[in-house]
């Protein structure tokens, strides 16, 4: 039953979409219909600005962070709180709330992480920054911390097989959700990261 409790409260979470909400309560539109028509912090910046993104990155990650720790609460250890860390990361790519289309799960995924696999994801975050901080490529930094993270899971945890099995469905789907980025990387058509709104 916990475990239950677990998938529905983290998908529920998951399914409340900062970007959206934001973008609808400040009447500028469904930032799914603008920009590159993702709902995380990145397109949010392009589209919105600064504070846009900034309120949408912290609400992405906040839920994370709930749905990690009632994973730990609930079922208990790595297990549960990677429950709580998969089905809020699946709640905000398919949100049941706003037509299960939402963002990648970056924002997400980290916040969720930083409860559940600590040491693991700040490993993958400063791959992350250092290719962003390279490239300027957010989507590029984002797929080489998702490849970086069930490596650095079996270089400093000891082995579960159910937790690693859910770390790589998670690093896994991050990196599904990039794939029309990385056909636009192959092709260098991808957008760099900028702070100027347009």
């Amino acid at each position: 039953m916990n475990i239950l409790l677990t998938i529905v409260i983290s998908y529920l979470l998951g399914s409340c979409s900062t970007g959206i909400i934001y973008s609808k309560l400040t009447q500028s539109g469904d930032i799914r219909k603008k920009g590159s028509k993702n709902a995380g912090a990145t397109n949010m910046l392009r589209v919105m600005g600064v504070k846009a993104a900034v309120i949408t990155l912290c609400g992405d990650m906040l839920k994370g962070v709930v749905a990690a720790f009632i994973g730990q609460k609930l079922v208990g250890g790595a297990f549960g709180g990677m429950l709580g860390s998969v089905f809020s990361v699946l709640g905000h790519n398919f949100p049941v709330f706003f037509g299960f289309k939402g963002g990648k799960g970056i924002a997400t995924s980290f916040g969720s992480l930083l409860v559940a696999m600590p040491v693991p994801i700040l490993i993958a975050f400063a791959v992350f920054v250092v290719t962003v901080a390279l490239t300027r490529y957010v989507s590029l930094g984002s797929i080489l911390a998702a490849v970086t993270f069930p490596i650095a899971v079996l270089a400093t945890q000891p082995f579960n097989g159910p937790v690693f099995a859910l770390c790589v469905f998670e690093a896994a789907l991050a990196i599904w959700r990039h794939r029309a980025n990385i056909g636009r990387l192959l092709r260098h058509e991808e957008s760099k990261i900028s702070f100027k709104k347009k």
